[in-house]
């Protein structure tokens, strides 16, 4: 029985979020730009108000054969913003002959997320390769507005987490040492941040490779977090 916003045995409901029946991303997401390629991460915990709905969701999708985005915020106005910025890139390839760059997908995310920013709970990252760059990564939080980095985190657990990107980041990362450093830092939101749970996800692109996908339990035994240089 519900009494109020409270369950008979005092456990808090958000029934006004319920109601609506939005699925939330509450997240962790991130990615770097390394000397090879780019590296993205998520977490795979999906909730629905109060409750989890789903503990492994994949939210790293893949927008064109080297480019993905991680998605936060509203699972369903992101899948709708990728798959709109999927197929506006089709159409880019078509009419010029060659992939896009991953500025012009970064761009077009923008333009999607800025244009409808009153309609949509939608934070994403971008990030790829291509033969004008390299790699690249791209962050588009909420409002719409467009930030190039070599890192960039997002979604509710990053909060948790900037003291210890900022302390291990290094700009010279190898593949290796920034696969550790994405692991221990999604590792430390999820340890931190009651929204954020699941598998930890992993896509890593480099120039002319396929993509390569890799999952990790966060209670995994990793080993130390890259020191500073």
């Amino acid at each position: 029985m519900v009494t109020g916003n409270l369950t008979a045995d005092g456990i808090h409901v958000d029934m006004e979020h319920l109601k609506k029946g939005e699925v939330n991303l509450g997240t962790s997401i991130m990615a770097i730009q390394f000397e090879g390629g780019v590296i993205l991460g998520a977490d795979s915990r999906t909730t629905t108000g109060a409750y989890i709905a789903n503990r492994v969701t994949d939210k790293l999708t893949q927008i064109t054969d080297s480019i993905w985005c991680c998605r936060s915020g509203s699972a369903a106005d992101t899948q709708a913003v990728a798959d709109i910025v999927r197929y506006h890139l089709n159409l880019y390839e078509i009419q010029n002959g060659h992939p896009p760059s991953v500025a012009v997908a970064a761009s077009i995310f923008q333009e999607v997320c800025y244009t409808n920013k009153d309609a949509l709970t939608a934070g994403i990252i971008v990030a790829g390769v291509d033969r004008h760059a390299g790699g690249q990564v791209y962050n588009i939080p909420l409002g719409g507005s467009l930030h190039r980095s070599k890192y960039t985190i997002s979604g509710s657990g990053s909060s948790y987490i900037y003291g210890f990107c900022d302390s291990y980041w290094r700009d010279d990362m190898s593949e290796e040492d920034g696969m550790k450093f994405v692991k221990e830092a999604l590792r430390e939101a999820i340890k931190w941040d009651g929204s954020s749970g699941g598998v930890i996800r992993m896509v890593v692109l480099k120039k002319g490779l396929a993509p390569e996908r890799h999952l990790f339990l966060p209670d995994e035994n990793y080993a130390d977090p890259p020191k500073t240089v």
